[in-house]
């Protein structure tokens, strides 16, 4: 008798440490980006994630920071192949492109309005990392680089831009599950005067969501 309690303490004393030890790996277990819910399904490799502005917003590419005057677009939208989404805490690794449309000019000399705007060498790789920090980076081949074709009192000008060091970053929030850019600086690379020597970029994109539509959280 007093063998088989002896037997049944050690299997217990054996056992509870294993269940205690099991307990966290299941939280550790959680993705740097899911769908839903902080707690809820990963999102896919391969997937895609997506925003258009937040709701009364523009994206703005200020002629200085928090300025008034530059361009702004009333159509803009983030969008982002995952490439890699790991455990964490850790860093999601994407491909991402940004749409700018619907754009106007204002208190910028000689300018008077938009032709286009076309973001170069897209995809950007990128990623987003647990303490939601949001970077985006060129290449020396494939810079981040901005075309604005604008109308000026003189015609038509070309101004292209590309970020300062090649990175822009932002911050995903997922108490509205957005990822915001502010005042993301970039110089012209080539264009006349009327093209301002360096541009800011703001936008905020919310809700990111995966392409069911569920709300994604960083982790």
């Amino acid at each position: 008798m007093h063998s088989k309690r002896v037997t049944a303490a050690a299997i217990t004393g054996a056992v509870i440490p294993l269940l205690l030890t099991a307990a966290p790996a299941l939280a550790d277990d959680d993705t740097v980006l899911t769908s839903g819910s902080p707690a809820g399904a990963a999102v896919a490799v391969g997937g895609t994630i997506s925003a258009a502005l937040a709701t009364g917003t523009q994206a703005v590419f200020a002629t200085a920071p928090a300025g008034a005057n530059g361009m702004k677009c009333a159509a803009s939208s983030f969008s982002a192949v995952v490439g890699d989404n790991p455990a964490a805490p850790g860093a999601a690794a994407l491909g991402s492109t940004i749409g700018l449309a619907a754009c106007t000019v204002s208190g910028v000399p000689g300018v008077t309005g938009v032709n286009s705007v076309e973001i170069k060498n897209q995809p950007y790789a990128t990623t987003v990392a647990s303490d939601g920090v949001v970077t985006v980076t060129g290449t020396d081949a494939a810079p981040i680089s901005a075309t604005l074709v604008l109308r000026s009192l003189l015609g038509s000008v070309t101004c292209v831009f590309v970020a300062s060091n090649n990175t822009i970053t932002g911050t995903a929030d997922n108490t509205d599950n957005s990822i915001s850019f502010t005042d993301q600086r970039f110089d012209r690379s080539s264009g006349p005067a009327a093209c301002v020597p360096n541009g800011y970029f703001t936008a905020k994109y919310s809700p990111v969501a995966d392409a069911a539509g569920a709300p994604v959280y960083v982790n």
